[in-house]
């Protein structure tokens, strides 16, 4: 399914205008709940505008059932991603140079990098796409912080029909008090530059 394309005809219109008037590269942070559909918004902009796409999935930090369950929302925010990894990234691409990364190793799932090494090159435009992406530890090198919102009820239709009854439960029994932290209090849609779709 292609992502809405009003919102991607708002946000490449979004970075066609940036770009002009900035040296590049423009860092793009795609930021919103589980289930919104950045992944789908991040690939179609990739194909727009010849932007390089970062999966921000690729920098989740592991840990068991047990290990997140004992954590406060606050202490799950802070950690799920490893937020200083995409910073030496974000900070080469900065500088203009390609960035090299080793991504979660999702196959063995044991809180590993996987064996391989992922590369992104310099482009004129790079999107940061995951959740907690736009995240402030990260802000002063982001040109762009952009919040995709839909409904909760489709999101929850998403992930039952993608992940099942079970999983949707557990994850949202898991991890929806730290997006509720992060999307209203650490990060409204008040603290974004694009704010795309509605909750």
């Amino acid at each position: 399914m292609p992502a809405d394309p009003t919102y991607a005809e708002v946000l490449r219109q979004a970075i066609a205008e940036w770009l002009p008037q900035h040296p590049p590269p423009l860092l793009v942070a795609l930021d919103g709940r589980r289930g919104t559909g950045k992944s789908l918004l991040a690939r179609e902009m990739g194909a727009l505008t010849g932007a390089a796409v970062i999966d921000g999935d690729d920098f989740y930090a592991g840990g068991s059932d047990t290990y997140w369950d004992a954590m406060s929302a606050a202490d799950k925010v802070a950690r799920v991603i490893d937020w200083r990894r995409q910073r030496l990234v974000l900070e080469a691409l900065r500088q203009g140079r390609a960035a090299t990364w080793r991504p979660y190793d999702w196959e063995a799932d044991d809180g590993s990098p996987a064996g391989h090494e992922l590369t992104c090159p310099s482009r004129a435009v790079v999107i940061l796409d995951g959740a907690y992406s736009a995240r402030p530890e990260l802000a002063d090198l982001l040109s762009l912080r952009v919040l995709l919102q839909v409904d909760r009820s489709v999101r929850r239709e998403r992930l039952l029909q993608r992940e099942g009854e079970h999983y949707r439960a557990q994850w949202e029994a898991r991890w929806l008090v730290a997006e509720d932290l992060y999307f209203e209090t650490i990060m409204p849609p008040a603290a974004f530059d694009l704010v795309l779709g509605s909750a």
